[in-house]
């Protein structure tokens, strides 16, 4: 038997086939073209599907169901993606119109939850039930598995971990809030910060690195910099590893996970960024060393996590 996972992004349309083992099979994407109406988004969604079960010789009784990722508010429940300004959709029924080409169950989740979920399925935490994972990228997206389980709160809006507050205050958040763990942890916040720090100090290693033009900083310049004993750039990533470093012993805090998961570009710095990371929260994690503390690790699924996810939705 065979599942169905959708990874729904502003740019493409991922879509693959999973088998029992949670191994992609097959897959395939298309230009998402958001501004068109939902309707005609979802349709290229299902002959994209429909077109990947004829390569297979997958007959429709065969398909177990079909899962979906999707950026925004999502009413799981209820099938709904409540507000998505990556497509501009506000009470779009994404199980119900897709109910209209296939009759197997179809379920739906925000994309973080489907990368967490496909983690512990198949990649950096598959031997754990109880999971945080962090999306450092533009923004900061949160997904949290709890007993083998995505939670997502009872109603549509929960588990934005990206979106509760850091700094009190502090710096204008996407979503209007100031001081949000997105507005000092995403690869946005760290660029930002690193601009501000090359800008007041052009004797910096980041400026050479960036080619004397700091509209080209991007995430890995700091870290390069900083390796190379710039202290500017040091200054940077320390600060970025506390405001990181407070965002998880929070969420620890609150659900004690077996493992906390990063993803995003940054991730490419390793251990650079999960070894400070640990020895960070080890000290400040109530209780310390008499309670279990996680262990940092960086996702190793990319962007196959969101597909195997949905696919465990159903």
């Amino acid at each position: 038997m065979y599942r169905v996972g959708i990874d729904l992004g502003g740019t493409n349309i991922k879509v693959g086939i999973v088998d029992d083992l949670n191994q992609i099979l097959i897959q395939d994407s298309v230009p998402t073209k958001a501004e068109r109406p939902y309707q005609e988004v979802l349709k290229d969604m299902a002959e994209l599907v429909i077109a990947l079960t004829e390569k297979m010789n997958i007959k429709p009784n065969e398909l177990l169901g079909i899962g979906i990722g999707s950026p925004g508010t999502i009413d799981a429940k209820n099938g709904v993606v409540v507000y998505s300004n990556n497509f501009g959709w506000e009470n779009v029924p994404v199980t119900k119109e897709l109910g209209k080409y296939f009759t197997c169950p179809i379920r739906i989740s925000n994309d973080a939850n489907c990368a967490t979920l496909g983690e512990v399925r198949a990649g950096a935490a598959r031997e754990t039930r109880n999971v945080i994972l962090l999306t450092l990228g533009t923004g900061v997206g949160g997904g949290i598995v709890i007993d083998g389980n995505i939670f997502e709160g009872a109603h549509a809006g929960g588990a934005e971990l990206g979106h509760t507050s850091l700094i009190l205050g502090g710096e204008l958040c996407t979503c209007g809030r100031k001081g949000c763990v997105e507005s000092y942890t995403s690869a946005t916040a760290l660029i930002r910060d690193a601009r501000r720090a090359a800008k007041n100090h052009p004797e910096s290693k980041m400026n050479m690195l960036c080619k004397g033009d700091i509209a080209n900083m991007d995430g890995r310049i700091p870290f390069e910099a900083a390796q190379n004993g710039d202290a500017i750039a040091g200054e940077v990533i320390n600060n970025y590893i506390s405001y990181l470093g407070e965002a998880i012993i929070n969420f620890v805090n609150i659900f004690r996970p077996d493992v906390v998961l990063l993803s995003g570009g940054i991730c490419n710095q390793g251990d650079k960024l999960t070894v400070p990371l640990s020895k960070y929260i080890e000290k400040g994690c109530f209780a310390g060393d008499k309670a279990y503390v996680p262990e940092v690790r960086c996702a190793t699924l990319g962007y196959h996590a969101g597909i195997i996810g949905a696919a465990n939705l159903v």
